[in-house]
Formats: structure tokens, sequence, C-alpha cells
């Protein structure tokens, strides 16, 4: 079969449709259009950076308009979502529990040998959570020999848990403080969930279906880069299999320079898609911007998180979030939440090329707006921008 072409636009259309971002709201309100995101992305990224409302709430929160942090928690506590490392650490549906189970089977066998101490430390840590109930690092004694030597210089506990995490016989869920809780499997996973092995063929199948489902058209590349944990990863095989079958479809993409295989889901062949031009500050995490090659491939946006860049090399500031209003980003804001102030203090907010109408300018007042309510905040500071004519506009929206 020959690859299907593709516009830019329809190309934009499309992973902003599959990503949930076509028009506000678009897996409805509440806590159960919450578990809807949750289970139509497959994953939404964890992180603990705390400048602004922590990417997992944020990612969620430009979907689901009024989103409530606690529903995240309740999701989880009624066993329809669970904590785990995929590509990264995030939430995933419990349904899809075994396809975890060859990630933690991947951590086991890239795991340098353990000494018999590591082990029987493991062993006592698992003996006691078995014995006393769900606990934290916090509960077991100081076993650090030397003094600290930097953020990621855990004590031997530490190391414990966080190996039994990753290779499945522990399971952890947050306190409101974000602190980890780790438990055994069997107090958290419900009884009607399938834990069965899937075979590595099955595992690249669901890899494929989740990512396109998610990311509406996919490089072969960075499908098969979420599945790099896995022994056997036969992602590309599978792709090659289920394009000849039909359960997918290669595509290409008018002005992209690559030869580099793009495959997509039949549904979207003859769907129409209409964007509702709405505006949604995202989060650095959020799905749709993971890939730089794709924000720079799809949407002429060069987007690079500056949290991890040197302070004198940052151009637009230390958590800058894109903006987007309907399938163009327009401009990216380095803000901060002042929680004692109740104050969103935006330190840049910076415009991309391009002519901001009047209606855009609205919208994007009011996603700034909304997401300072998100953040909890009641007020709104702009320091400096780059269109001053721009800023003046915003201003007199929101002020």
């Amino acid at each position: 079969m020959n690859p299907i072409l593709l516009t830019q636009s329809q190309a934009r259309k499309i992973i902003l449709h599959a990503g949930g971002l076509s028009k506000k709201a678009q897996f409805g309100k509440g806590r159960e259009a919450v578990y809807k995101v949750i289970d139509h992305l497959g994953y939404v990224q964890l992180d603990t950076n705390y400048v602004v409302e922590r990417a997992h709430h944020h990612t969620i929160a430009a979907r689901v308009p009024g989103y409530k942090l606690e529903w995240l928690e309740e999701l989880q506590t009624d066993g329809r979502i669970f904590e785990f490392f995929t590509s990264d650490s995030g939430y995933l549906p419990m349904h899809n529990f075994r396809f975890s189970l060859p990630v933690k089977e991947g951590f086991v066998a890239r795991r340098k040998a353990l000494t018999q101490a590591e082990i029987n430390l493991m062993n006592k840590v698992l003996d006691r959570i078995a014995r006393e109930g769900p606990l934290m690092v916090k509960d077991f004694e100081n076993d650090r020999m030397e003094a600290s030597s930097g953020w990621w210089d855990w004590r031997p506990s530490k190391i414990a848990l966080e190996r039994l995490y990753l290779d499945g016989r522990l399971m952890t869920t947050r306190k409101k403080d974000f602190q980890k809780v780790y438990d055994l499997p069997i107090n958290l996973i419900p009884d009607d969930i399938d834990t069965t092995m899937p075979t590595p063929e099955e595992f690249a199948r669901h890899v494929i279906l989740r990512s396109l489902k998610a990311h509406g058209i996919a490089y072969a590349k960075e499908i098969a880069w979420r599945a790099r944990y896995i022994k056997n990863n036969v992602v590309k095989k599978e792709l090659e299999k289920m394009a000849e079958e039909g359960e997918i479809y290669k595509v290409t993409v008018e002005g992209l320079k690559t030869t580099a295989p793009i495959y997509m889901l039949p549904g979207y062949k003859n769907k129409k898609i209409e964007l509702a031009g709405d505006a949604f500050v995202l989060s650095p995490f959020d799905p749709l911007n993971v890939f730089r090659h794709r924000l720079r491939d799809f949407f002429d946006f060069d987007y690079q998180i500056e949290c991890f860049v040197p302070e004198p090399k940052r151009k637009y500031g230390y958590f800058s979030l894109p903006i987007l209003v309907g399938d163009t980003f327009v401009a990216r804001m380095d803000s901060k939440a002042d929680r004692k102030q109740g104050t969103l203090i935006i330190h840049n907010l910076h415009f991309e090329p391009g002519k901001l109408t009047k209606p855009m300018i609205e919208k994007v007042s009011d996603a700034i707006r909304d997401f300072a309510g998100f953040n909890r905040c009641s007020g709104i500071t702009i320091k400096k921008s780059n269109d001053k004519a721009a800023l003046k506009a915003i201003r007199s929206v929101l002020f």
C-alpha cells in the first residue's frame, strides 16, 4: 500500500485531535473526564518540578476545565490508574497493567548484579511492608554510612525501595505532599485485572497502538523509543507487519525533509477534524511537547525546556510554557506561582513571529487567567515581553 499523503495542516489537525487539544473539554468535564484523558493518552508523565503546578496535573487541567487535583488521587485509590516508569514515570490506566510487566523484566535484565547485602536489604524491606502495610522512605532508619554527596545520592533503604518498585515487587501511591508510599501489588491491583506476561509481539503492538492513539501520527523511532527499556524490542518489526496487514497506515507529510517512516491509525484517513481555535497553556512535559523534533517538523516551533539549560544560555526563562492557539504556537510564558502571595508571576511573555488578532488575544488572556486559577492564584503579574503592543492588549483584557 502506498503511503497516504498529508498536508502540514492535516497533520497538525490529526496530532491535536489525537492529543485531546482540538477544543476545550474534548473529553468532557469532571472526574470521569480525567480517567478518559489518561485512558486515551495511555500515559500522563509525572514530574516533581513545582515552579507551577506539577506536570501531571497541568497536562490533565489543560484538557479538563475545572480540574481538581484530588481527582487523580481518587482514581488511583479506586484502582483505575496506577503509577509506573515506562518511558518516563507517569500514570497509566490499570487495565493496561500487564503491559508494564515486560518493562519490569527489562529493568531486572539491565540491572547490574546485586551483592548479597543488597539482596538481604531488599528482602527485609519487602518483609516489613508485608507485615506492617504501606510505608514511606522516612519509615526506614537512616542507614547511610557516609554523608550525602548530592540529590541522587540515595541511602540504601531508598535504593532498595526503588529497585523493588522497578522490578514490580512493590507499587506506589502518593500522599498530598507528593511523597511516595510503597505497598504490595496485591493490595493495589483489582482482582479482575489481567496480570499475565504479554509476548514481545503483543507488547510491541500495544506500544504502537497506544502511541498512535495518543499522538495521531508518529515516527517509527518515537514509538520504538517508548519501549527502550524492554528486552527483545521488536517494535519496528511489528510496525512493518501491521502496515502490511492494513492495521496502521504509512504516511508522508508535505514539506518534511525526511524519509523516516511515519505512521497513523486508519481511522484518521477520512476523518474530518475541525479545530475550535482555543488557547492552551501547556506543560513542558505535555505529550504534545515531549519530542522537540515533532514540534519543529509539524508546527515550525523550536522549543526546549530551559530548566535543564545553564542560566547564561537561557533564551526565554527557567520554566517556559508553550501557548497554543488553534494549530499554532503563538507564545511561551516563563512563569512561577507565588503561592504565599497568591500571584502568578510571568517573568517573560515571549511572542512568536506572526500577527495576533483581537480574538486570539482574548483567548490567550482567558487561558492565562484559567492557568492562574488552576495554580490557586488570584493575581497575575507580567514583568516583561518582547511585544509591547500584544502585552498592552493582554493587560487590557486581564486587568
